[in-house]
């Protein structure tokens, strides 16, 4: 793993290595400490005030950073975006894993398409009924990071169930013959030029990652942002492409406070994944290790409500992903340092 240079560009370089136009410099506003700036979008950015900078690094694929924030504690930052953040990193984990676990009738196999933290794997093996996680992730050196420094999941990359494998997932999942109760996209949002946007296609969802769910199998993956301004980035496309391919699709969001927005996941099966509130506490109760922090059964049903606005958009949404007619997040990440 290569050492990112000493001016800190959390985004100086693309991810094939070229530096690019933008570039970090010193927040003259506030000498006291430092900083960690993400560019949302052209006018409006998030930034955070640091404790340090704990390691950073450059991978074949992406930067690489793990920032200990004043408000959020330790923060892993890949290609200038946060990834999670140490005190609420539960939410999004929880949401992500939870629901389509708990809605079908007895997951014992996971296929987890990215991941590299491990927090993904660590909430599919609260589950008792789970004989194998397979967690794929392209990136070596993000999970190796993620290994030594967030020894949060520590048990989890130890855990005798938990299969890691480094490869791309897509395929991976050509690939396997074996097929799964759930596929989990625990991916980076689509960027321009990144390597994740083609796992959001309906051509990929169609004929290759259907086709490796067994019958009553379930997919679910993260969805990005979907706030009131947010939401028509990628979340209407991404449930609008997965419809095309499931038969039942549900969509379901909550705040993230270190995204520092409203965050959306869409879950689809061919099988109806619809029960009640008091259902799912009962099989919270009775198929889970530990006690969950956020999900229970009266939440999840509130979350697959939308606000009027979203609500419109998604049942307006025409757009379909493909590799040539993509949606990208927007935005950049960039470290000011003294």
């Amino acid at each position: 793993m290569g050492e990112a240079p000493e001016e800190f560009y959390i985004n100086g370089f693309s991810k094939f290595g070229h530096e690019t136009q933008q570039q970090n410099h010193v927040n003259d506003q506030n000498h006291d400490s430092s900083w960690y700036e993400e560019i949302i979008d052209d006018d409006l950015k998030w930034s955070f005030k640091l404790n340090s900078v704990l390691h950073k690094a450059i991978s074949e694929y992406q930067d690489i950073a793990l920032l200990d924030t004043k408000r959020f504690g330790k923060a892993l930052v890949l290609d200038g975006k946060m990834q999670s953040a140490e005190t609420d990193e539960f939410i999004y984990h929880e949401c992500l894993i939870h629901p389509p676990l708990l809605c079908h009738p007895n997951p014992k196999t996971v296929f987890i398409m990215g991941g590299g933290e491990g927090s993904a794997a660590r909430e599919a093996l609260k589950h008792r009924s789970m004989d194998r996680v397979v967690m794929c992730d392209i990136d070596k050196e993000v999970v190796d990071f993620c290994k030594k420094y967030l020894i949060a999941n520590s048990e989890a990359f130890s855990n005798k169930k938990l299969d890691l494998v480094i490869s791309d997932a897509k395929a991976e999942l050509v690939k396997r013959k074996e097929r799964f109760d759930i596929i989990v996209g625990d991916l980076a949002d689509p960027l321009e030029d990144g390597p994740c946007y083609q796992l959001y296609t309906k051509s990929f969802y169609e004929k290759i990652l259907k086709p490796k769910l067994n019958d009553n199998g379930i997919f679910v993956t993260q969805a990005g942002p979907a706030g009131i301004f947010t939401h028509k980035e990628v979340f209407t496309s991404i449930y609008n492409t997965i419809k095309q391919v499931f038969k039942y699709v549900i969509v379901y969001t909550t705040h993230v406070p270190s995204f520092a927005d409203t965050w959306g996941w869409v879950m689809a099966s061919d099988q109806p994944l619809s029960i009640c509130a008091e259902e799912m506490d009962r099989r919270i109760a009775k198929r889970i290790d530990g006690e969950l922090l956020y999900l229970n059964g009266a939440w999840f049903h509130s979350s697959t409500t939308m606000n009027k606005t979203v609500y419109q958009s998604l049942q307006n949404e025409t757009h379909v992903y493909t590799e040539e007619n993509a949606r990208f997040i927007p935005g950049h990440g960039m470290a000011f340092r003294l």
